[in-house]
């Protein structure tokens, strides 16, 4: 099966004025693995459904072609070392900037809810409140991540089998996240092209998200995001993504192995305004029995521990390549 070109033309179109993603020429096997279903639904071809959508189509109809177009991958303590971080080294800082009655972090793009929910479960010990707002273009994810159930197959990618045993509990074949821990996290419909959720945040995880935006739309996204940062806050990107070359008002932050981003704006505080007390030590035993789904996850279930003291944050040399 292949599609006309004025059928991807329209797709690629509709979905950029709506999410900014941009689906380049090449990417019309992925209109058709995505369409291709809800065309069956309606007894057509996927080229006759797109007809019908430019003649005139309610609004709820192509809201639901962006969201089946949206990539909704995800996976539990994705690139371990910003979660890994977060008690131990990312959580003095931002007590030390000023965070001193709860840490609130926006979850940008959370899918169906395994990032938002790692979020929680890493800072699960911290001395202070945690508040998580999640968000996604995608109301169907939204309603899984609100449910806060998942498969074996899906909590076997990433996450380690004491996590599972202390903040799951099984439900028939399924395992549910524990209802103290759903209830930290908000989940709310959210376009990156409209103004952020109603701030100050001390963190945003923007992860994986920059990748599918082009160069003015992605520092658009930045500039909203920086507005909605508490004094001394920080920006987690991908592992593949940076801000050098995309946005000069961002540096980078080594902090206990993760790369953070904080705004050139933001306060710094002196190393001795970082507490010196020892920092609890973290780790996150290798799980038995639950195979990773790909190599790249084996990362998140190799033991990690933290230092004996909180390092302070060490601004990196501006350089070509990715974080």
């Amino acid at each position: 099966m292949s599609i006309a070109p004025d059928t991807f033309a329209f797709v690629a179109d509709l979905v950029a004025r709506r999410s900014a993603i941009r689906l380049e020429p090449g990417k019309e096997y992925l209109v058709e693995s995505r369409l291709a279903p809800i065309a069956r639904e309606r007894q057509v071809s996927l080229d006759e459904y797109v007809r019908r959508l430019r003649a005139g189509a309610p609004d709820d109809e192509l809201a639901g072609v962006v969201e089946a177009m949206t990539t909704n991958e995800t996976s539990w303590f994705r690139d371990v070392a910003p979660f890994a971080a977060l008690t131990p080294h990312v959580l003095p800082l931002l007590r030390a900037a000023g965070a001193t009655d709860r840490v609130r972090v926006w979850s940008a793009a959370c899918s169906t809810g395994q990032e938002p929910y790692s979020i929680v479960m890493a800072l699960a010990d911290a001395p202070l409140p945690v508040e998580v707002v999640a968000t996604d273009l995608n109301e169907q994810v939204l309603a899984r991540a609100r449910e806060g159930q998942y498969s074996q197959l899906e909590v076997n990618r990433g996450l380690p089998a004491a996590v599972l045993v202390r903040h799951f509990e099984r439900v028939g074949a399924h395992w549910r996240v524990r209802a103290d821990l759903r209830g930290r996290v908000q989940f709310r419909r959210h376009n990156l092209m409209d103004a952020a959720p109603p701030g100050p945040f001390d963190l945003v995880f923007l992860r994986n998200v920059l990748i599918y935006f082009d160069l003015p739309t992605k520092r658009a996204v930045l500039d909203r995001v920086a507005r909605v940062l508490r004094p001394g806050g920080f920006v987690v990107l991908g592992a593949a993504e940076t801000t050098l070359g995309v946005h000069d008002g961002f540096e980078r932050v080594e902090a206990g192995g993760a790369v953070l981003h904080r705004p050139l704006t933001a306060p710094r505080p002196p190393v001795s305004a970082v507490p010196s007390v020892p920092a609890p030590v973290v780790r996150v035993p290798m799980p038995r029995g639950l195979p990773p789904a790909s190599p790249p996850h084996l990362t998140a279930l190799r033991p990690f521990s933290a230092p004996a003291r909180p390092a302070p944050a060490r601004p990196l040399p501006q350089s070509r390549g990715v974080s």
